[in-house]
Order: C-alpha cells, then structure tokens, then sequence
C-alpha cells in the first residue's frame, strides 16, 4: 500500500470495525476485496448500513455507487436488521408448485409481516429465496439454519412456534 493512500476513519468506534479493517488491511485495500469487505461488515454487525457501506467504497477507493449496488444485487446481504431467528422459504420452481407460496402466505398472515420485514419485537424475520438448492426437498424453508424439508405451511408455523417460545 503506498504512503499516499490514507485510510478514512471507522463511523464509530466499536471495537467490531477492527475486524473489518482486518479483511480489508489483508487484500491491501483493493477494490476486489469490496464483496469479502461487506460480508465482513455484515458477519460483524448482522446487516449493511449506510454507512457501512459508505466506509467500505472509501477505504477501497470504489465509487459509492459500486458499493450499494453490489449490496443491493446480491441476495446474501441485507440492509437492514434482522430477527433473532430467521424463516427463509424457497421460492424455486420446485418449491413453489409444491406449496412454498402457501407457507410465505400462510407465515406472513401469522405474523403480520411481508416478505423481507421483521415482527416489530424483533424476533421473526420472514425472507425468501429464488432457490436454495434443495429441489428434492421441496416444498424447502431454511429456519435459522437448518433445512425443513417436504414441509406443509402448518408445519413451518409450529416449528417456528416453537423457536420462539422461551
């Protein structure tokens, strides 16, 4: 890295930026590194915000723009905080004409929320996939993790009943 090339100041002072520093520090602080740079702020923080993202674009030397629409094209980030546990339900071909649309309805009117937003306690968030791969699987959710295969939409409401009960 040459002397000429100064690095902006972290948006705050929590002690999570180091690791972030760290992943840009190792590629030199090139602009390849932007995609591996945001999913460190993301493993860091849980999400991407504005900021974040704003201080990645400025240490790398990419344009703003480059940044938030890396962030925004790529399904694996997020903009924005989620739920303590987390309900992602495929929407492949597969999935879908099993049922998967029904178990996105049948969550969604179950817990008040759209796709892509989190119950206002912050413990549920409802997310979907155009496919995660598990075709033989279908109708497939991913809960916090962990694959539910061949599942009816009554089924991903008791499992997720039961998560989020104490």
């Amino acid at each position: 890295m040459s002397a000429l090339k100064t690095i902006p100041k972290a948006p705050s002072d929590d002690k999570r930026w180091r690791i972030v520093d760290s992943t840009m520090r190792r590629n030199g602080y090139e602009g390849h590194a932007l995609i591996e740079s945001l999913h460190s702020v993301q493993q860091a923080f849980g999400y991407l915000d504005e900021p974040g993202i704003r201080y990645v674009a400025s240490a790398l030397r990419v344009p703003i723009s480059k940044a938030f629409g890396v962030a925004t094209f790529y399904h694996y980030f997020t903009l924005k905080p989620q739920g303590k546990h987390a309900c992602v339900v495929c929407l492949g071909t597969a999935c879908y004409i099993k049922g998967s649309g029904e178990m996105l309805k049948r969550v969604s009117q179950k817990y008040a929320i759209k796709e892509g937003e989190t119950t206002p306690d912050g413990e549920l968030s409802l997310l979907s996939a155009r496919c995660i791969g598990a075709c033989g699987l279908a109708p497939a959710v991913v809960l916090d993790g962990e694959v539910l295969a061949k599942h009816t939409a009554d089924d991903v409401v008791v499992k997720i009943e039961r998560k989020l009960k104490p």
